[in-house]
């Protein structure tokens, strides 16, 4: 499941991508299956694993060209250890809002990013989330591993990627069908993976994404502008 939308970003063959806060790998697998040259970093030493395991299997399956990823590592967001100007592309999904210190962790990315080099940010879309953290206290604290900090609007992410340097080209939401499933997961409990409702809802979610019927393509197209889970924005570095 692909948040940002490569084309949009202009991905080309050869792109030296980085991918801060990576996770299991959703997003640089597909920039290794356009061509791009990737790195993925992320916090989770699991997550880590998991993203070099599925290369592995992958690159195995035929499915991925292996010399495409120049590195899966553990780092810290907010020190990036890559030289100035290191990057065409510069990546982060779902990250920013467990981040403290944002400001300084979309410096460091725009540091790393080469002049008129690309740049896309998703986060939670407002009024989702909010709901999220009207249902559930456990969902937000960040004394709870995993935990959101911060509500993104808009505005605020627009400013402080605009401040750290960038020019945005516009934005946009998605993943509606996927908001009704956190609501439900915070109403009874976001660890409680095994309630009917959840369960039932998640089965429709795997469905979804593994079949890509039209008839929910155009209910998420529909609904996103208005319930997508998900903010994206595009910038160029100035």
């Amino acid at each position: 499941m692909l948040t940002i939308r490569f084309d949009r970003l202009g991905l080309a063959p050869g792109d030296k991508v980085l991918d801060v806060g990576a996770g299991f790998g959703r997003h640089v697998f597909e920039c290794a299956r356009r061509g791009a040259d990737v790195i993925a970093l992320d916090y989770a030493a699991d997550e880590v694993f998991q993203t070099l395991s599925t290369l592995a299997a992958m690159t195995e399956a035929g499915e991925l060209d292996g010399d495409r990823f120049q590195g899966v590592l553990r780092g810290d967001a907010t020190k990036l250890p890559f030289a100035d100007n290191s990057f065409d592309v510069v990546i982060t999904s779902e990250v920013l809002e467990h981040i403290q210190d944002d400001v300084t962790a979309i410096s460091e990315m725009v540091r790393v990013l080469k002049p008129n080099g690309r740049f896309a940010a998703t986060v939670p879309a407002w009024m989702p989330e909010k709901i999220n953290w009207m249902l559930s206290e456990e969902y937000h604290a960040p004394i709870s591993e995993g935990g959101h900090v911060r509500i993104y609007s808009s505005t605020e992410l627009s400013a402080k990627l605009r401040t750290a340097g960038l020019e945005l080209h516009g934005s946009h939401r998605a993943h509606a069908l996927h908001s009704p499933y956190w609501w439900l997961k915070c109403a009874v409990g976001p660890t409680n993976n095994d309630h009917p409702a959840v369960t039932k809802y998640r089965e429709f979610l795997e469905w979804d994404i593994m079949t890509q019927p039209t008839s929910t393509k155009i209910a998420d197209r529909v609904l996103s502008p208005a319930l997508g889970k998900s903010i994206v924005f595009y910038g160029t570095k100035l």
